[in-house]
């Protein structure tokens, strides 16, 4: 039975160039144009980040909104840091119990304004492992955070099975123990929250790293969260590679991964192409190699 993970597409985005533009100059054409390309790639949600949108949120999300629905049916994600923008943009979809808040973390203010409105509209929630002193120093902190959020949650009526966990991927160019972190508390989710869900922001694990290296980082990360259940994860979908690990299509490359996770590494002289590349990158994101942007040609 293949591995399969529902890509959350990430690339409509107030810092990217073409939807960006488009989003300050509140121009529907590039922004539809992506959404079906991103539908078409397969993925099984769209994410809008309108990132912090202090001025104008209430009015951009909900357009942002409006002028995504209108040209495809893929389940939305709505994405940003101010709760105002996001309830307005909430008020805006069509296809509420599909939908996902991205995200409530374990900060108060956060979870007083953000989990009423979860409630209210019936959505599936990112509960983000991230507190009121930021980033949780290991798997142990992430438990308590999703403990913590998983009750307040609850309390409001929303289900495990409505949350997705996000233990925060962290840059490879930080050391690999925070990414060893994360995959413990993979382990430990269904214990913590049986039923539930997870995704993770998986660009996140390549951030600072030259742009033509990113993506092996990327799909190799994805593979090792899937060997703990990974449910979804916020992607590129224009990373054809990526899609095809996340439908299933790539269950030699995950064999590989998981295999070698598991303590069982192959001969290296007897891969090559992305088998070699997935070997040596596991090798990186594990701590088992020190990370360089060399890492492939080593």
């Amino acid at each position: 039975m293949a591995l399969t993970v529902k890509a959350i597409a990430e690339s409509i985005n107030i810092m990217g160039k073409r939807s960006g533009t488009a989003m300050k100059e509140r121009i529907q054409g590039p922004i539809q144009e992506m959404a079906r390309e991103e539908a078409e790639a397969g993925a099984s949600y769209l994410d809008l980040n309108i990132g912090p949108a202090r001025k104008d949120g209430i009015n951009l999300m909900p357009w942002m909104v409006e002028t995504v629905q209108s040209c495809v049916a893929t389940p939305l994600c709505l994405d940003t840091t101010n709760t105002d923008a996001m309830i307005a943009g909430f008020k805006a979809v069509q296809n509420k119990s599909e939908a996902i808040m991205n995200s409530i973390s374990a900060q108060p203010e956060r979870m007083e304004k953000l989990i009423p409105a979860a409630a209210e509209a019936g959505c599936n929630v990112i509960a983000l492992l991230w507190g009121p002193d930021g980033m949780p120093r290991d798997s142990n902190e992430r438990a308590a955070m999703a403990v913590d959020l998983m009750m307040a949650l609850n309390a409001a009526g929303i289900p495990n099975e409505k949350i997705l966990f996000d233990p925060i991927g962290t840059p490879i160019t930080l050391g690999a123990d925070q990414i060893a972190s994360g995959l413990e508390f993979m382990m430990m989710l269904q214990d913590i929250a049986p039923g539930s869900g997870s995704t993770v922001g998986l660009s996140n694990v390549s951030n600072g790293v030259a742009e033509h290296l990113r993506k092996y980082l990327d799909r190799t990360y994805l593979i090792m969260l899937m060997k703990y259940g990974i449910s979804t994860a916020i992607v590129n979908a224009y990373d054809k590679e990526l899609m095809s690990i996340c439908k299933g299509e790539r269950q030699d490359l995950v064999d590989l991964v998981h295999g070698m996770m598991d303590g069982n590494d192959p001969d290296p002289s007897a891969l090559s192409g992305s088998a070699l590349e997935h070997y040596k990158t596991y090798k990186v994101l594990s701590g088992q190699a020190v990370f360089s942007e060399s890492w492939l040609t080593l």
